[in-house]
């Protein structure tokens, strides 16, 4: 053993490794994500310039309807092999964690959006996609995914599907 070898047990996997495991979980997130985004523009969009509803109604509106699309999908397919995920009796528990995380995630695109309103001045349609649903939804999803992960559905996958 030479003497700048240290190793007392085994080595921690190399970040490429951690972060390869990571990536099919990203993947999953962020196509529910994208769908869950297509849900909350589109909607938006249909509610201020088809219905007319004022600009914060509507973006309440449109991000309750992606949260709906985001819980299912990761309930059922981004974090199905969790342990856990199965337990039928977590679900209530689970989805008030969910809604939590979401609605801290919607108060982060709300705050976005009006700041660009309130503070900055900006009423456009156009200003209202970038603020809410531009820089609010980066902000905002790079909280929801630590939020969903290690509290919504935490713990490690379920031994026969690692």
């Amino acid at each position: 053993m030479s003497t700048g070898d240290r190793s007392t047990g085994p080595a921690a996997p190399p970040v490429r490794g951690r972060l390869g495991g990571l990536l099919p979980e990203l993947l999953k997130f962020g196509v529910v994500g994208g769908i869950g985004y297509a849900t909350d523009v589109l909607l938006f969009l249909l509610l201020r310039e088809r219905m007319g509803v004022d600009a914060i109604a509507a973006k309440v509106i449109s991000l309750a309807a992606s949260i709906v699309v985001a819980y299912l999908g990761n309930r059922w397919w981004t974090y199905q092999d969790r342990a856990g995920a199965a337990d039928r009796g977590r679900i209530g528990r689970e989805t008030l964690l969910f809604l939590v995380v979401n609605i801290g995630g919607a108060l982060i695109q709300l705050a976005c959006l009006g700041f660009s309103r309130f503070v900055l001045g900006f009423h456009s349609t156009r200003a209202d996609l970038v603020a809410g649903s531009l820089v609010g939804m980066a902000l905002a999803t790079l909280f929801r995914f630590w939020g969903t992960r290690t509290l919504v559905f935490p713990g490690s996958r379920r031994p026969a599907d690692a």
